[in-house]
């Protein structure tokens, strides 16, 4: 038996590589499944389809009549399924693919799974894509005891390193580290009101995040009016005319700014206007556009609080640097874990063992009691009870010692296990 992981990812393959190989859909995963389990040596599968990466993890046996490296004539078989099932030539994937077995494949599941091998380090999507992908399997028959241990422990894995790390709590695109900026600023962010400036892509996320995170008070300006009703309609937001910008400048906090004007649409002047008006209450600018749509000297004025592109990646950056840190820290679980997983695995070879040693025991044991009933057949039932009591604890007692060592991982597991079967007489038995 043996663990396999083939695929390939965002830092192997260009998008258009990775689209041909895409299951799209859940159906087409169902029946993907489906046929990889009909292949030869293949007993348990579990396929993670994103958009950043496709892999096939499965749990391989020796088909009967292979010749050769049955790793390899695995690894040949996934990448025949792939070509079959997408209509792809291998030559066109084939040099994109990564191939992972037994500890490396577990270690490389933990890290997918913790988002630890993510474009973004520390994302949270990819612990749900991979938990669905899993009970897709798990809905198709494709897993059973392995892969199923295996499947769980990922996703435990990935709640240990969310809990213990603060890997996904620094903010790294631009969108999300202005609505980090602007919590810090603002505490009763859902009593706030914002209002975007133009329609540029950065800002509509950051709008996004904004709703998200519980604000309902959305107001949109654009120099297309239609345009701002459109997106107003999209937001369940209210459309401003740009004529009553400086007006609805006084009872807003939070300004979201993209528009391709070539020159200051707020300015400083404007500002030292609208702030008595507002009673000098906080306001929060972002401002996304290239060039830039507000006057940097707004930041000179007091409770004005302004962010350009630049601030943002600045954000970033750091914060970037912060998640690589605290990914140390995830990647000391992630080994922990895969060494749990390797002590769980190994004692499932010594189960066999123990059971067959604990049969042969008891047969012996009651052979030789029913020879002693038959000898003294006029002892008392209270005796006869205390004497099978007695020959229970003998055996559990000896075999105590066998038990913990065959559980207990140790370099020498096989020769162990072969050592275990000879003493206690079990090939000759079998044979």
């Amino acid at each position: 038996m043996s663990l396999l992981v083939i695929g390939l990812n965002h830092k192997t393959a260009s998008v258009e590589v990775r689209e041909k190989l895409a299951f799209n859909s859940k159906e087409a995963l169902r029946e993907a499944l489906k046929k990889l389990t009909q292949e030869k040596g293949i007993d348990e599968a579990v396929i993670i389809s994103t958009c950043n990466r496709v892999e096939i993890y499965v749990k391989s046996i020796v088909p009967s009549d292979s010749e050769g490296n049955v790793q390899d004539h695995i690894e040949d078989t996934i990448k025949q399924f792939l070509s079959k099932f997408h209509g792809v030539d291998r030559h066109l994937f084939e040099n994109y693919l990564y191939v992972y077995k037994d500890r490396e494949a577990v270690e490389h599941l933990f890290k997918v799974t913790s988002s630890l091998d993510s474009m973004i380090i520390g994302e949270p999507q990819i612990t749900g894509q991979v938990k669905e992908s899993y009970e897709i399997a798990l809905s198709e028959r494709t897993t059973s005891l392995i892969l199923n241990h295996l499947m769980k422990r990922a996703l435990f894995t990935a709640k240990r390193v969310r809990n213990e790390t603060r890997i996904g709590e620094n903010p790294v695109s631009v969108s999300y580290a202005a609505v980090g900026l602007i919590k810090k600023v603002f505490d009763e962010l859902p009593r706030k009101s914002v209002l975007l400036i133009g329609a540029g892509e950065m800002a509509e996320l950051a709008l996004r995040n904004l709703i998200g995170s519980g604000i309902k008070n959305v107001f949109i300006t654009n120099r297309t009016y239609e345009r701002a009703e459109e997106l107003a309609k999209e937001f369940n937001g209210t459309a401003v005319p740009m004529e009553k910008l400086k007006e609805q400048l006084i009872k807003t906090d939070i300004v979201l700014c993209s528009t391709g004007a070539p020159n200051y649409v707020i300015t400083e002047k404007m500002l030292k206007e609208i702030m008595p008006l507002r009673k000098y209450k906080p306001i929060f600018f972002i401002d996304i556009s290239v060039p830039r749509n507000i006057d940097p000297s707004c930041n000179n004025l007091d409770n004005v609080y302004l962010y350009n592109i630049d601030d943002l990646q600045d954000v970033v950056d750091s914060n970037l640097l912060e998640r690589k840190k605290e990914a140390q820290k995830a990647l000391a679980i992630v080994q922990e874990e895969t060494e749990k997983f390797f002590l769980w695995l190994n004692s499932l070879e010594s189960v066999p063992v123990i059971v067959s040693i604990r049969n042969k025991a008891e047969q012996l044991r009651l052979e030789e009691l029913e020879k002693f009933r038959a000898k003294f057949k006029d002892l008392p039932p209270e005796l006869l009870n205390s004497i099978e009591h007695l020959t229970q604890s003998i055996i559990n007692k000896i075999m105590h010692n066998p038990t913990v060592a065959l559980k207990n991982n140790c370099e020498n597991k096989e020769i162990l296990i072969y050592s275990a079967r000879r003493l206690f007489g079990l090939d000759n038995e079998e044979e």
